[in-house]
């Protein structure tokens, strides 16, 4: 079974910094998209950061770019998302995904992956 699991979140004051980590299994790391996506109370479910498979290439949200870095470490079947400057609208429940199927064009897009973590929470303080 494909399996993610998430963690890192916690509450940091506005400017701070938080790194998440997803913990993947069940599949070949290499063969799957793999993103980051945010839920903030209240508000629809969005993109973040993405890694594509089919590129290589990671990218990145508007609201994120410049703060955030997502990474992956292939030998530990482990994604992270590095976030830096922190602002209270970054305050959300953070999802890891992953999927085979999603190809570059999609990459952006949430119903796109049929594989989700749990969720971590980050609270951000003003």
């Amino acid at each position: 079974d494909v399996q993610l699991q998430a963690s890192g979140g916690g509450l940091v004051q506005a400017g701070g910094s938080l790194r998440l980590s997803c913990a993947a299994s069940g599949f070949t790391f290499d063969d799957y998209c793999l993103g980051w996506f945010r839920q903030a109370p209240g508000k629809e479910r969005e993109g973040a950061s993405w890694i594509s498979s089919g590129d290589g290439r990671t990218y990145y949200a508007d609201s994120v770019k410049g703060r955030f870095t997502m990474s992956s470490d292939s030998a530990k079947n482990t994604v992270y998302l590095q976030m830096n400057n922190l602002k209270p609208e970054d305050t959300a429940v953070y999802y890891c995904a992953g999927d085979s199927t999603v190809i570059t064009s999609t990459v952006r897009l949430s119903s796109a992956y049929h594989n989700w973590g749990q969720g971590t929470l980050v609270t951000v303080s003003s």
